[in-house]
């Protein structure tokens, strides 16, 4: 008995949809050329790579097609604003391999993409030499030249075409045919031949892929984070954006480039928290700043006890005057008294008993902040109100934004909002503050978000310090994540800081400021080293100035801040240190120890890091450099100075040895140049 005959199943739902079909004669064929991994591209196209302006950007792809024909291929790149692309020839690397280079200008957005075609004259060019090399007669090879240069004449114009004209009637008929042959294969005739090829049956990417540029301090820039309500000389006294301004050159004098502000709008009254986070606040406490809005006002006024409308512009003036730029914080958040409350009920999420749900983080309760309803009905007009809030702090000529908690709004939103902003601010930059799910975090990254913070602040040990770096520079998530470090923020007291004391200040300080190009610290807790925990082992501050006033002692014994400006100052005069891409690591004999430089990109500066991940006890070892990589000569000794002491010392070959004692200093922070090498 026969088997029955298998069912013919139906090809899956769009395999095959989009085959070429012979239609009629004069049709086109399709094209024959194929791209494959096209580098960079963040998820088919579907999200931007991010560069600063002036950046060179690598593209390769597989570029390929049936049979041994010769191709071409361009990279086209152009402004997104503008209509005429420009044309970027690639070079064949290897394997099907091409590459193509371009420099991107000014902020704004790009847009590149992929062309290429059979290239019949590269073809015969390159048969031509092994007919010649072989001694063989090319008469009719010479007339097959005659007619692909014929039309290249056609195609082109002026002194061109006549110049190409007289290349095929030279190629015709010569006397000496092996002699044409060889004048045939000038360069001067394949570079009019390239200029004037035959693109008829080119094949396009069927795709255009977005570049965003943003301006050099999107790369590279060092955050100090204040509280202006404690910046008052007085204890006791709530603070004022004149007091700010005071404390300017205090911030500007630590190398510090953007001065980071908490929110600065009006605090709720009900449900304000008291110190500590306790439920129940005293008359005079301040409240959190997170809790935005009163009678007074919500996202768009003033604390009145810091200040007027003109005391912050008379604040953006000054910073600017001190090298320093503003940032705000924007958290889409409101108190229960925020004048939101009352306008858009139907902004915020209701429990069953009709009262508006206020914010939790298991375990933690936020009683005094209503979180915002981003699938609200009235989601449009939320999104728009978003929108004004940006564009007022723009009004007052501020361009730097940290953005507290954006993984708990839409997506969409801020793919919308960035790119309205920056359509027409390019110079506008957004941090995003989510401490979450790297997935999460790298969504926010592709949507827009100039910088993140990161997990840097949970990385403890050498290896994993090494591991993260790696995943956030070699990976293709460098091309969309620029990691912010912070080793501290107000929420974030982490347990080496309350256990290791001084050590791990200076020795996070370092790290975060050199393996990343872009840094913060919240002080002036960093540098006066507090350390004091709400509870052991928690990461709550012990009278956090969230919810209190603080009076900080700026010189008081044992400050940070010449360090701090020593590291500072390190970054602004060593161009290795101002990007990430130039990052690698060495191996070390000793786990305690980590091993890092940062080169540019012509090898003309480099930096090299050492530090001792134990604040308890000296650490020493044996560091495997590979001094070629530092654009040095290995066979010559080289001398590596210390930008944080002063001190000097020759090393020779690849392995040196290294001892820190965390009570002295937990680092080394080498400049590295050839040995009698100008300084």
């Amino acid at each position: 008995m026969s088997a029955p005959a298998s069912p013919r199943l139906p090809p899956p739902a769009g395999v095959g949809a989009d085959l070429p079909r012979p239609t009629s004669r004069r049709a086109p064929p399709p094209p024959r050329v194929v791209f494959e991994r096209v580098s960079p591209e963040i998820d088919g196209g579907r999200f931007p790579v991010k560069r600063t302006e002036g950046d060179r950007v690598v593209v390769e792809a597989d570029v390929f097609a049936d049979g041994h024909d010769e191709l071409a291929c361009l990279l086209k790149v152009r402004r997104e604003e503008d209509r005429r692309w420009i044309e970027i020839p690639m070079a064949f690397l290897d394997n099907d391999r091409w590459r193509g280079v371009f420099r991107v200008g000014a902020p704004g957005r790009y847009r590149y993409t992929l062309e290429g075609w059979i290239d019949a004259f590269r073809t015969w060019r390159r048969d031509m030499k092994k007919w010649l090399d072989a001694g063989q007669d090319v008469s009719v090879e010479l007339e097959i030249g005659a007619r692909l240069v014929a039309a290249a004449a056609k195609r082109a114009t002026g002194a061109d075409a006549r110049a190409l004209a007289r290349w095929a009637k030279a190629l015709r008929r010569p006397a000496d045919p092996a002699a044409a042959g060889r004048r045939a294969l000038d360069d001067a005739l394949a570079a009019l031949m390239d200029r004037y090829a035959d693109r008829r049956l080119a094949a396009h990417l069927p795709r255009e892929l977005e570049i965003v540029v943003e301006r050099e301090r999107a790369r590279f820039s060092a955050w100090y984070e204040l509280f202006p309500r404690s910046c008052s000389p007085e204890a006791g006294r709530h603070g004022t954006f004149r007091d700010v301004i005071d404390r300017l050159p205090y911030v500007a004098g630590m190398g510090f480039d953007i001065l980071y502000l908490p929110p600065i709008h009006p605090i709720g009254i009900r449900h304000r928290k008291g110190p500590n986070n306790q439920v129940v606040c005293r008359p005079g406490d301040p409240g959190s700043p997170w809790a935005i809005g009163s009678a007074e006002g919500g996202h768009t006024a003033f604390h009145p006890q810091l200040g007027t409308r003109e005391d912050f512009r008379r604040l953006v003036a000054a910073a600017r005057r001190h090298g320093l730029e503003l940032a705000l914080d924007i958290a889409f958040q409101c108190s229960p008294d925020h004048p939101w409350v009352k306008r858009h009920p139907d902004w915020f999420r209701k429990r069953p008993d009709g009262t508006i749900q206020y914010a939790e983080n298991p375990p933690k309760k936020y009683q005094d902040i209503y979180p915002l309803d981003f699938d609200s009905a009235d989601w449009s007009s939320l999104w728009r109100e978003g929108l004004e809030v940006f564009r007022f702090w723009l009004g007052e000529g501020v361009r730097v934004f940290r953005v507290d908690n954006p993984h708990t709004k839409a997506f969409a939103f801020w793919e919308w909002l960035i790119r309205e902003i920056q359509r027409e601010h390019p110079d506008a930059i957004f941090l995003a503050e989510a401490f979450t799910r790297p997935k999460v975090m790298y969504r926010l990254a592709k949507l827009g978000f100039s910088q993140s913070y990161t997990y840097f602040a949970w990385r403890h040990t050498a290896r994993e310090m090494r591991a993260y770096l790696t995943e956030l520079t070699r990976t293709e998530i460098a091309e969309f994540f620029r990691p912010n470090f912070w080793p501290n923020t107000p929420d974030i007291l982490t347990e080496p800081f309350q256990t290791g004391g001084r050590p791990v200040f200076m020795a996070r300080l370092v790290l975060a400021a050199t393996l990343a190009a872009n840094y913060g610290i919240y002080g002036p807790a960093y540098e006066l080293g507090e350390n004091r925990p709400l509870v052991p082992g928690k990461e709550e501050y012990l009278d956090s100035e969230k919810y209190q006033l603080r009076h900080w002692d700026l010189d008081a014994p044992g400050s940070l801040r010449d360090l701090i400006a020593r590291v500072n100052r390190a970054r602004r005069d060593h161009p290795a240190l101002q990007r990430n891409d130039g990052l690698v690591f060495f191996d070390t004999d000793n786990d305690q120890l980590l091993c890092y430089a940062k080169v540019t990109e012509d090898r003309s500066d480099a930096v090299l890091g050492v530090v001792n991940f134990d604040p308890r006890h000296t650490q020493a070892g044996w560091a495997t450099v590979d001094p070629a990589a530092l654009g040095l000569d290995p066979r010559r000794p080289y001398e590596v100075e210390d930008l944080l002491t002063g001190n000097r010392y020759t090393w020779s070959g690849p392995r040196n040895y290294v001892a820190l004692d965390p009570a002295i200093l937990p680092a080394h922070l080498f400049h590295v140049r050839q040995a009698g090498a100008r300084a």
